[in-house]
């Protein structure tokens, strides 16, 4: 739900560029710019358009000069992924960033949102987390290489406005969701592999479902099309209130999330009522838990008229939909399948 009170910044024939468009935010911000009649929107697939070859970056942004830039390509994935690949975490997420940045400063861009990720706070943050306890203290070890990554693409954003008078703005989004998610055990978030996980023990009979961690930890879920909501949102507030969000003297960064948040034991819970598994959940505490607690301040968004809408068991129980469907399993398959 959003109050954005005066005409869209972002004229509906406005050239918007949207990198990383098959991503679950990417897709989820061009289909909200296409819900909203936005009609110019520009993307690219890798084999297109490699984001780390700074000479294709370039000649793609002066060729098509795009006025309003969504910045979500990005490589990303859960603790696992991060532990077996940091180098590539850290080295791909810089290059990405700098390389689209720096060519959308040649182009003229007018706009340019930058999506980072909650992971960069502290690992032992107030919460919920404002968004000036950032650089405050350690960061997560599970996952510091991309977090580093996405801190040095929110100093981009802030150098980057007091050298060249950019306008380059920073979102922190919460742990997401939704349709389109990475369902892969070995690279996926929490939630898609707990969905996973859920479909699988049911269809294989299992009396019991493993889930890493002891479960104690608190995290924070938003809808992909919440967040892309919020992010046409931000893109479209008037000059005044935009510029307000990118003082020199701060990070120009703004937290997106619900300001709710669930343990990973309740979580599991909600997703096996969801999938109607009655196995039992055990919780692997050998397996790592990641900070203990990740909760958004979301005040500064909900100042500026905005709030999330689609409340967690309807989107779990949306996103599960979504995945049986590309799954190929009916729901006359799950009900034979009682446990």
């Amino acid at each position: 739900m959003s109050t954005n009170n005066g005409s869209p910044f972002m004229k509906t024939h406005a050239r918007i560029y949207v990198a990383g468009h098959r991503g679950l935010v990417g897709s989820a911000i061009k289909e909200a710019l296409r819900a909203q009649g936005y009609d110019n929107v520009l993307y690219r697939t890798h084999a297109e358009l490699d984001l780390l070859d700074a000479k294709a970056v370039d000649d793609f942004l002066a060729s098509k000069k795009p006025e309003f830039v969504f910045l979500a390509a990005a490589k990303v994935g859960g603790i696992m992924a991060n532990q077996t690949c940091p180098a590539s975490f850290i080295r791909e997420n810089l290059v990405i960033q700098t390389n689209v940045m720096e060519a959308s400063r040649k182009a003229g861009v007018q706009r340019l949102l930058f999506l980072g990720s909650s992971c960069i706070y502290p690992k032992v943050a107030p919460q919920p987390m404002p968004e000036s306890c950032l650089l405050d203290g350690p960061l997560e070890p599970t996952n510091r290489p991309y977090a580093l990554a996405k801190i040095s693409g929110i100093e981009m954003c802030r150098s980057y406005n007091h050298q060249y008078g950019s306008h380059y703005l920073a979102v922190m989004p919460t742990n997401l969701y939704g349709p389109g998610d990475n369902f892969d055990l070995h690279t996926s978030h929490v939630l898609p592999a707990l969905i996973r996980k859920t479909v699988e023990a049911k269809l294989r009979k299992e009396q019991h479902l493993i889930v890493w961690g002891s479960g104690k930890p608190l995290r924070e879920f938003m809808h992909s099309s919440d967040l892309a909501e919020a992010c046409v949102f931000l893109m479209n507030l008037d000059e005044v209130r935009f510029n307000s969000l990118m003082p020199l003297d701060e990070p120009p960064l703004v937290n997106i999330g619900t300001g709710e948040e669930i343990s990973i034991h309740d979580l599991a819970e909600l997703v096996a009522k969801v999938m109607d598994y009655r196995g039992k959940l055990i919780f692997d505490e050998t397996k790592p838990d990641g900070t203990p607690r990740k909760l958004l301040n979301v005040e500064r968004l909900h100042k500026l008229g905005w709030h999330h809408e689609i409340e967690l068991e309807e989107g779990i129980r949306e996103t599960c939909q979504w995945y049986l469907v590309e799954k190929e399993i009916s729901k006359e398959e799950l009900e034979l399948h009682p446990c």
